[in-house]
């Protein structure tokens, strides 16, 4: 396992790491969460995503106890705040009364006393966003986090931060970046490099489409992640036929090179420099490990180009799912 510096802080994280948000929220049954977590100890991966919203807490309990068991030093653990957290449609977003709520919510299911990395999980324009700017250093001067990030933020939000609080703020950016969505490369990377921010980027693998498994001009599989309502955005970005075309393109690319699909496009990602780490889910112990296998992979320049004529023009370059509904930052 390679590990890569976070940002301007002193974390060191696996650059293949392990997220929970349709599998340790509800996904999968407790065994299952505590054989893949295990797993991803076993094969060195030490940086751990969650939130609060994955199944309302459920995601920060089953990590809460699992994590508990090792020690707190052995571990990167980040989670985010922003999403709703119950019926009550105004119990979420960025004001600083639900991120000192959530914060202490979150350290309360994880069982710990701080976290490495807290994250804003979208931009919320309805706050000033010099609100949300003291309400996250805060949690960081009370020890309650060691370091914070964002995810999803467009590059005028995130220049509005950096204009106000400098460029020590955050030291993540979390987009979702893979050959099939390029859309960050655009400005984020660059933007974000610029200013001592490393990318964590998630659905690497295009939610499971870069391994193969899904055919052109055949319906979603019942059960399968595309099936859930909770896909239905990326399924429409993401799940079209030309896609799987391309994808079954680079099936023969991916064998001649010795490689699977997942590795291929895990280490696709990775050649980036701006990318610290790449968020993968699993539901079984060897998808964890198959998954972890692509660190430290490197792809020749030839290779690399044939990823690209596989392609072709199929990967989105359109802006972000966060600038897709672009709203202005709000300040006071």
């Amino acid at each position: 396992m390679q590990y890569r510096k976070l940002g301007s802080s002193d974390l060191m994280v696996s650059d293949i790491s392990l997220g929970s948000w349709l599998t340790y929220s509800g996904g999968i049954e407790a065994d299952a969460t505590r054989a893949c977590t295990e797993a991803a100890f076993d094969a060195g991966i030490n940086f751990f995503d969650t939130a609060n919203v994955y199944g309302r807490g459920a995601a920060e309990t089953a990590w809460g106890e699992i994590l508990s068991a090792h020690p707190r030093d052995s571990y990167v653990l980040a989670t985010k705040v922003w999403g709703q957290m119950s019926d009550d449609p105004a119990d979420k977003g960025l004001s600083p009364t639900q991120i000192a709520r959530q914060i202490d919510a979150s350290l309360t299911r994880l069982r710990t006393d701080h976290v490495d990395l807290y994250q804003a999980h979208r931009f919320d324009p309805s706050v000033p966003i010099e609100d949300t700017i003291e309400a996250f250093q805060k949690v960081v001067e009370q020890g309650k986090a060691r370091y914070l990030g964002f995810s999803e933020w467009t590059p005028e939000q995130i220049r509005a931060a950096v204009d106000i609080a400098g460029p020590d703020l955050f030291v993540s950016s979390q987009p979702q970046y893979s050959m099939l969505w390029q859309a960050p490369e655009a400005e984020v990377f660059d933007l974000c490099s610029a200013n001592g921010i490393s990318q964590i980027v998630w659905s690497p693998l295009a939610q499971g489409i870069l391994t193969g498994k899904y055919k052109p001009g055949q319906q979603v599989p019942e059960g399968s992640r595309f099936a859930s309502e909770e896909m239905s955005v990326s399924k429409d970005l993401l799940y079209s036929d030309a896609a799987l075309e391309a994808v079954q393109r680079l099936v023969p690319v991916s064998e001649e090179a010795g490689m699977s699909m997942p590795t291929l496009a895990l280490a696709w990602v990775l050649r980036r420099t701006e990318v610290a780490s790449a968020i993968t889910g699993a539901s079984r112990p060897e998808q964890v490990h198959a998954n972890a296998a692509a660190s430290g992979v490197a792809l020749s320049t030839d290779l690399l180009t044939a990823v690209d004529q596989a392609l072709g023009d199929v990967p989105v370059t359109a802006p972000t799912l966060a600038v897709a509904a672009v709203e202005g930052v709000r300040h006071r």
